[in-house]
């Protein structure tokens, strides 16, 4: 077994290295951690091939998920069934596709290490996951009612470890964990959504909706508390740090969406929603704290063997029932919603930083072409908020009675494999 003398040699081994850079992207191109608004309408791929730029055009049971004041006009009513629709997107900060193929398991020089540090921004390396499955739709009239489970995280791994990992460690340096996040929950939720038309004046109407949501919560876990430090003293090293957790694996709990929609003419729509107006989820089964401490005090070559100098301690306790809530977020579209070609144009904005939700704004574009009847094709750009720059596009097959989607999307780049994420939807369908 090789004993190094000090982190930098850690570094400074090359095959290693690029072995370890390839698990690091691996992780932020991959990982299924199991947030759009809570993950909410991911599954709709006529939205996700439009950049997500739907709240005017929304018909039928997508109101609920985009805005349910549309299920007041009868414009954009649409009895029938959502049989099933299913979103996922994957998405990072840092790397893409075409930096796991060219750096996993190569050996690094210095200057692959720079150019690989420097893709990761100051506030480090972020991923998120987002996941939607909608089994289960049905819109009458006003009236809508739907079945989805949703899931969504977020996790940070600072800049510094990352740093230390690739470089290895010099005199003074401070290693700093502090910044360092993680939260994900998993929901499955009941949607209960009506619109009304309270005002009309020949092509000019304008309409309200609200959309109640039952939540069932499967699982969540919040990094609660994580700080420390490592330094690097001429004698050796020394470090403490701290991470608290909090899990549970069920509860349940509500949420609620409003919206209004104005029609300016038989052409034009605007409409606004507000995501999770009021929410609270109770989390009561299995609820557990769990702290991690630990502590070295002037580790050296030398001394490193000595039991004493490296104290830990790992402990999990159980906990009362706590409560959370889903993020709330806003919603303004304008849409052309008649003619062989529809376009769309969103703005959103988070009210709080969490999984799924970003106080950074974000604008989404989108259109929709028939050049035949039966085959819309789709194409969307979108820039800002979490997942940043995202180019989609998708088709489908509308055949009156049955529909089917498809959508593909792309973070921060055209191609898939020099994009930082992906995003994937599909959803069929009947219409009475």
């Amino acid at each position: 077994m090789k004993t190094y003398r000090n982190i930098k040699e850690i570094g400074a081994s090359r095959p290693a290295a690029g072995k370890f850079i390839g698990a690091i992207l691996i992780v932020a191109l991959m990982m299924g951690l199991a947030g759009t608004a809570d993950a909410t309408g991911l599954a709709n791929a006529r939205a996700t091939a439009m950049g997500g730029a739907y709240t005017s055009l929304a018909k039928g049971s997508d109101g609920t998920y985009f805005n349910p004041a549309n299920l007041g006009f009868s414009a954009l009513q649409q009895n029938g069934v959502q049989i099933v629709g299913v979103g996922v997107a994957i998405s990072n900060n840092s790397f893409s596709l075409d930096d796991y193929n060219s750096y996993t398991g190569a050996t690094l020089s210095q200057s692959d290490k720079d150019e690989l540090l420097g893709k990761i921004p100051t506030e480090g390396l972020k991923v998120r996951a987002d996941a939607e499955a909608s089994v289960f739709g049905v819109s009458m009239a006003n009236f809508a009612v739907s079945i989805s489970a949703i899931a969504a995280t977020e996790i940070n791994l600072g800049r510094a470890p990352l740093e230390l990992l690739l470089n290895g460690n010099t005199l003074a340096d401070t290693i700093d964990l502090n910044g360092m996040y993680g939260e994900g929950y998993g929901l499955g939720a009941v949607n209960f959504s009506y619109g009304q038309r309270i005002y009309k004046n020949v092509d000019r109407q304008l309409s309200i909706g609200g959309t109640f949501k039952y939540l069932k919560g499967f699982g969540y876990e919040e990094v609660t508390e994580m700080n420390g430090e490592a330094v690097t003293l001429a004698t050796g090293f020394e470090g403490a740090g701290s991470l608290v957790s909090r899990t549970a694996t069920g509860g349940a709990g509500y949420a609620l969406d409003l919206g209004a929609s104005l029609q300016i003419s038989r052409n034009y729509t605007v409409g606004v929603s507000l995501f999770n107006f009021l929410s609270s989820i109770k989390w009561d089964k299995d609820t557990e704290e769990h702290r991690f401490q630990f502590n070295f005090d002037t580790l050296t070559v030398v001394n490193m063997g000595d039991d004493d100098l490296i104290t830990s301690s790992d402990t999990t306790v159980e906990i009362g029932s706590f409560n959370s809530s889903l993020p709330s977020t806003i919603k303004v579209g304008l849409a052309k919603t008649n003619g062989k070609l529809l376009w769309a144009v969103d703005w959103e904005q988070g009210f709080r930083t969490a999984p799924g939700s970003s106080t950074t704004p974000r604008i989404s574009s989108g259109a929709e072409y028939r050049l035949l009847s039966f085959l819309p094709l789709r194409a969307g750009f979108a820039l800002g908020g979490k997942p940043g720059t995202t180019f989609s596009g998708g088709m489908g097959f509308d055949l009156s009675l049955f529909y089917l989607d498809f959508a593909v999307a792309s973070m921060n780049a055209i191609s898939g494999a020099s994009g930082k994420g992906l995003n994937f939807a599909v959803n069929t369908g009947l219409r009475f």
